[in-house]
């Protein structure tokens, strides 16, 4: 209707083009244009100047011989100086950027191996951007950013990895529990000998006080008693003890059976073989 009354409305963030009698006049910035159609004046299209995006999904081959998928991101716009050459340069900006990414894609890719591409998707991304800067600047048109969002090998590949991942972290817990164990016997071992060193030298001091006590027992026993020897204060002192040691384990009720002679001939055969005991351990 606009173009009846030789009049013309151009949005924001778009420009028309003007041709006259078919053949390019002017790139008609947003707002109201007189277009007078009576002198040949039309409008042969409009072209946005906003920002689009292009994703592109380019199958691959890696350095090891393993297909991938890679999806690239192309943002790019045309620009407003240069709105007649993006308007009659290409008659398919999509398929043309498409064929550049495709191009550098499947240049770079089957250079590295797969851990290598996930690793370096910048390279990869800024390497297609140069080309297509290099390109399209020549179409009017200017690429914002370009960016590789995914890799996707095939799903058994994938599963594989995942596997690989998986052994590699349970072989390093497996590693790890083993090396928990060994501190653990390790300690265990440490606290074993530590607690039977000290048992022995509470033996040895128990028996060493025994030794003093019976020592000081026969001495004050010969000094109070004249005509008494130390083998019949020792053989006192064993009865002595053979009976508390009876009336201990009687009294016990968590004893067991004990089997011990109990007779007078018994109870001197047992002083004779604790003191020859004593005085074999005795050093000469």
């Amino acid at each position: 209707m606009g173009q009846l009354f030789c009049c013309l409305q151009v949005d924001q963030s778009t420009v028309a083009i003007r041709e006259t009698f078919g053949r390019f006049d002017e790139v008609l910035e947003p707002g109201c244009h007189l277009l007078p159609w009576c002198f040949g004046r039309q409008v042969a299209g409009y072209l946005s100047l906003r920002v689009q995006q292009l994703d592109v999904h380019c199958e691959t081959k890696t350095k090891d011989n393993v297909f991938v998928t890679v999806v690239a991101s192309v943002q790019y716009r045309a620009l407003a100086d240069k709105a007649a050459d993006a308007f009659y340069k290409l008659s398919n900006t999509r398929e043309q950027i498409q064929a550049y990414v495709f191009d550098v894609i499947r240049a770079s890719v089957p250079k590295l191996n797969l851990d290598d591409a996930f690793e370096q998707k910048n390279e990869i991304a800024k390497a297609v951007e140069d080309e297509l800067e290099k390109a399209m600047s020549a179409y009017g048109y200017e690429i914002v950013q370009t960016l590789i969002v995914d890799i996707n090998p095939d799903e058994h590949v994938k599963r594989a990895m995942n596997e690989i991942n998986a052994a590699a972290r349970l072989r390093v817990a497996a590693n790890e529990k083993a090396e928990a164990e060994k501190i653990l016997q390790i300690k265990r071992a440490e606290g074993d000998a530590e607690s039977k060193y000290l048992a022995g030298l509470g033996i040895a001091r128990q028996r060493q006080a025994i030794v003093d006590g019976l020592r000081d027992s026969v001495l004050a026993f010969s000094v109070n008693v004249p005509g008494t020897t130390a083998k019949d204060v020792m053989d006192m002192v064993l009865v002595t003890q053979y009976f508390d040691t009876m009336k201990d384990i009687g009294a016990s009720s968590k004893s067991s059976s004990v089997f011990i002679p109990h007779g007078p001939g018994a109870v001197r055969d047992i002083a004779s073989q604790i003191r020859d005991g004593l005085l074999q351990a005795t050093p000469q």
